[in-house]
């Protein structure tokens, strides 16, 4: 007779199969709370307004920052056949706070910083769509560096109809880092430069590096802007504080490929615990972990 094999693990393996077992239980049930609140989010963001968020538009930089033109075109393109509304951050504002209608599917197409391939490649593209955009500019670096705008560029596509400017504070220091004076200097005299040069009313205003405290947020509504928005992901709804308005990150360099910008589009609010989990987790220095979290 054959004497039965003995399979039982030991002690020390009945412990990590323990441990094992809590933690894919605990996973799991982060998961599943992630799904719920993602499905709640989209439910709460039905009225919510996409608001997309670009930097560069070239074939040159191969960084986050940066679409590649052919790709811009596409996504452009995607938003004029289904039948997306480009619309000003005063149209969305004027909406919440007077009643005024909104167009079907309205989207905010939005520039930060100013560069000058916004002028050569992507200012074509929204002219050949039709679409309205909103470039955020650092007013200091205008007619000071060559990959910026010039004041003749910023009025010649003013002057189109298409494109709105609005304030990126003088020169792009991270506002929640500032004293309150300095602060107070980024926020006021962009915005007095820009409606000088621009001869037009500046009252919206992209935190440089999305970053803001609520410190911030005072600031920037004593400085007499009437909304700021940020790079967190998400729809800019009305039921939100109006000086922390969401996002929808369009970077990516190679990596961001149509199918992604169009989950981003209609799906943003889903994705966003799973991003507020990475950057926590970035946040406590597990990086390797956070890295783990992909969403388009």
């Amino acid at each position: 007779m054959h004497s039965k094999l003995n399979i039982r693990p030991s002690q020390p393996q009945r412990r990590w199969l323990l441990i094992l077992k809590r933690v894919l239980l605990v996973v799991l049930s982060l998961l599943l709370i992630l799904g719920a609140d993602a499905l709640v989010r989209m439910h709460r963001a039905e009225d919510g307004v996409p608001v997309l968020n670009y930097h560069q538009i070239n074939d040159v930089d191969n960084n986050a920052l940066t679409v590649k033109t052919d790709q811009f075109e596409a996504q452009m393109k995607y938003l004029a056949d289904h039948g997306y509304h480009a619309i000003t951050p005063a149209e969305l504002t004027d909406a919440w706070d007077n009643g005024t209608k909104l167009p079907d599917k309205p989207v905010i197409i939005t520039f930060d910083d100013g560069y000058m391939d916004n002028y050569k490649n992507a200012y074509p593209i929204l002219q050949k769509y039709n679409l309205k955009a909103t470039i955020f500019l650092i007013s200091d670096f205008l007619d000071t560096y060559p990959n910026y705008l010039t004041w003749d560029q910023a009025a010649e596509m003013q002057q189109s109809g298409l494109i709105d400017f609005e304030s990126h504070t003088l020169s792009h220091e991270e506002l929640d880092k500032l004293s309150h004076e300095e602060r107070m200097h980024q926020l006021e005299d962009s915005k007095k430069a820009l409606e000088w040069h621009l001869q037009k009313k500046i009252e919206y205003i992209a935190y440089p590096c999305g970053d803001y405290t609520q410190e911030v947020q005072d600031d920037t509504r004593v400085a007499g802007y009437r909304a700021a928005f940020t790079v967190h992901l998400g729809y800019a709804e009305k039921d939100k504080p109006q000086y922390m308005l969401d996002r929808v990150p369009i970077f990516g360099g190679m990596s961001h490929m149509l199918e992604r910008f169009k989950l981003r589009l209609e799906y943003a609010p889903a994705f966003v615990p799973y991003e507020d989990l990475r950057a926590s987790l970035r946040a406590h220095g597990l990086t390797w972990l956070a890295g783990r979290i992909n969403t388009p």
